[in-house]
């Protein structure tokens, strides 16, 4: 019979095929729109899809008090990290290093997002030795995906960028876990955290000189690919993320990104025909071991063993 906590754990496995997956239409779009353009649209498909969804949103539990200006600039600070300036400094990262260093470097979230909830939250979940063990593993793994092929080159600027990804990827978690608290739905919550990173994102169209030409819109190829990634990557992923963080906790949702590296390998094999190599075969089974691996407490080995032993 599946929990919550089972449907958490497929939420987030569902969630990270699809982020996993993204970078085909990026790749596609980034012919005909810039970067900050991209962004743009697909958040805003994402808001207006939830809009649709929940129009008026939907009150609180009665057992809530209201919506105070504190927990707006929570929202605030969720739409910032989350929705706009971790893909900004992932886009622009990438034009400064290797895709190979960003990839790694974005995946060292879950750690730093474990570091966050201890500091700040340290009475809600506690950070144990599997964790720790699991990041090293799957860390490992994601190096061998990433460079696979390719030559370590430090770039300081890109990868100092791409490492501050990671860090506003984990503020973004420890967010999103705070508003979970607030006894809204979902799809509200991440409305109005959409909502936010459009706002932020206006002023970064006129610092790039953005211009968005209707006649892109007309290739059935990128308006497939804008609408995927506006309702399939913003609207409906980055609910059943939050969706997640609040039924496993930032900690154990967080560790899911160390999946996409791999779901992108996967699919770049699948689709786009890319060789695959002892050395991606082995960074996936590290990548997924480590999964595992941060995803199973000391008291949760312990009930399977006994479970084990008293059935024989």
């Amino acid at each position: 019979m599946l929990t919550e906590k089972h449907l958490g754990h497929l939420s987030a496995f569902f969630t990270v095929f699809l982020w996993g997956t993204t970078f085909i239409s990026t790749k596609v779009l980034l012919n005909d729109f810039q970067p900050v353009e991209i962004l743009f649209i697909r958040f805003c498909i994402g808001w207006l899809i939830l809009f649709l969804l929940s129009p008026r949103g939907t009150k609180q539990a009665s057992n809530k008090p209201p919506i105070l200006l504190k927990q707006e600039l929570i929202f605030a600070g969720a739409g910032f990290t989350g929705t706009y300036l971790y893909f900004l400094l992932e886009n622009i990262a990438l034009t400064y290093t290797m895709a190979s260093n960003v990839g790694v470097l974005v995946c060292i979230s879950p750690f730093l997002t474990a570091l966050l909830v201890y500091f700040f939250m340290k009475s809600e979940e506690k950070l144990q030795r599997n964790f720790f063990i699991g990041f090293i593993v799957a860390i490992s793994g994601i190096f061998l995906i990433s460079f696979n092929g390719s030559k370590l080159q430090l770039n300081p600027l890109g990868d100092i960028l791409a490492l501050s990804a990671a860090l506003v990827w984990a503020c973004y978690s420890l967010f999103t876990k705070k508003i979970s608290k607030f006894g809204l739905p979902v799809i509200t919550a991440t409305r109005k955290t959409f909502f936010y990173g459009i706002l932020f994102m206006l002023p970064t169209l006129f610092l790039f000189d953005t211009h968005f030409e209707i006649d892109n819109f007309k290739n059935m190829t990128n308006l497939f690919n804008i609408l995927y990634l506006g309702i399939g990557a913003s609207a409906l992923c980055f609910v059943t993320w939050n969706y997640t963080v609040k039924v496993l906790g930032a900690i154990k949702t967080s560790v899911y990104i160390y999946l996409i590296p791999v779901i992108t390998v996967i699919t770049a094999v699948i689709i786009l025909d890319e060789p695959m190599s002892l050395l991606l075969i082995a960074g996936t089974l590290l990548t997924i071991a480590g999964l595992f691996i941060s995803n199973f407490s000391r008291e949760r080995i312990q009930f399977l063993l006994q479970r084990k032993k008293h059935r024989k």
